[in-house]
């Protein structure tokens, strides 16, 4: 008899660990689309500041707000998990639901065990759209919003950006943020659409009326008899291509996968470029899929012991207040390490380690 009690019990448990999962799934994905409509509904604001430019029209706005969702998804799944626990667990603490389930034989382990599988499962979504899906979106829309605002813009790739201007083509690898440019390759066909000359300079800032001056150049001139190669300091660029045209990072990291970014730090590496702006991305993407696991270890003590008296709505604005204050501090450990260029795994992951310890000691006072 005592058997099957102990079975019967485990069943209820499972059941109950199931439910959990569910209501908490079903609690992140409301607060996602909620979240995700809020934003694309400010992002729609600023596109309209743009409308007429070019071909730039509202159906291109539209795309342009499809292809950017999947971006915003991936970043905004950590505070989705965050509020859609807060709201399920801070409900289900509000009626009860889980004295009984305690009572019915699911401890606060089992509550946090339920918890963290549905963290499984929302990291798995994050992960399958921020690796296969967002960056090839981000770099789709950032073309469309360029090419439908400018004819020049020929192709906008992971590792640089190309325009034509007549028989040149140009290839800029990196915009700096005052707006020069950095690492700048010129192609120049003849009629006959031969190479005819190879221009690379390390640096390009624009001077006003379309000329730009081009530093440390290293040119060849290439014919069918010979090929002649020179160098200068310093030489002036007659072109139409104007700074407000190239308004896209030309390699962001919003735009590259976790191995495109490991494949393009080592490229920067061998090429004695500085990489730690791409090596702190990267180990973002490593670190981001599992603050949803932290969010939900925040989101635990401030509703599952709701039989200490304290009022669940009350826990859960302290929750968002903690889930909130997390992402800023993230972003400013980020900034801080870029400008320090402190060690890029420790900064990626000492918000998310100290939000972890901070969330398994408050667990601990929980009461079991």
């Amino acid at each position: 008899m005592a058997g099957y009690e102990s079975q019967g019990k485990g069943v209820q448990v499972n059941v109950l660990t199931s439910y959990v999962v569910r209501e908490i799934l079903k609690g992140s994905f409301i607060a996602i689309l909620l979240l995700l409509t809020l934003f694309n509904l400010f992002t729609f604001s600023d596109e309209l500041k743009d409308l007429g430019k070019g071909s730039y029209d509202l159906k291109n706005i539209f795309y342009y707000l499809a292809l950017t969702s999947p971006t915003v998804f991936y970043e905004l799944m950590p505070a989705s998990a965050l509020l859609g626990s807060l709201f399920i667990l801070g409900a289900m603490g509000n009626n009860r639901e889980l004295i009984a389930m305690r009572a019915a034989g699911l401890s606060v382990l089992g509550i946090i065990r339920a918890v963290m599988v549905a963290g499984a499962i929302l990291v798995t979504i994050s992960v399958l759209v921020g690796e296969f899906i967002a960056p090839v979106a981000e770099r789709t829309a950032r073309m469309l919003k360029v090419t439908a605002q400018n004819e020049q813009v020929v192709m906008n790739v992971k590792y640089g950006l190309w325009l034509r201007e007549g028989k040149k083509f140009i290839n800029v690898r990196k915009i700096q943020d005052d707006g020069s440019l950095a690492d700048i390759s010129i192609y120049e066909l003849d009629d006959q659409r031969h190479l005819r000359s190879s221009t690379h300079a390390e640096k390009a800032t624009f001077q006003g009326n379309q000329q730009w001056k081009l530093e440390a150049i290293k040119q060849s001139d290439i014919s069918l008899e010979q090929m002649t190669a020179n160098s200068r300091n310093d030489q002036i660029w007659q072109s139409s291509v104007a700074p407000d045209l190239l308004k896209i990072v030309v390699v962001n990291p919003n735009n590259l996968s976790m191995y495109d970014l490991a494949m393009y730090v080592d490229f920067l590496k061998d090429n004695h470029q500085k990489s730690q702006e791409f090596e702190l991305a990267f180990w973002g993407r490593v670190v981001n899929p599992l603050i949803v696991f932290v969010m939900l270890l925040v989101s635990a003590p401030f509703v599952i012991g709701v039989k200490r008296g304290v009022n669940v709505g009350a826990r859960m604005m302290i929750g968002v207040v903690i889930g909130m204050g997390f992402n800023i501090i993230d972003k400013i450990v980020g900034h801080m390490g870029l400008i320090y260029e402190l060690n890029p795994p420790l900064i990626a992951v000492l918000p998310s380690l100290t939000a972890s310890a901070l969330a398994l000691f408050a667990l601990s006072r929980v009461q079991a």
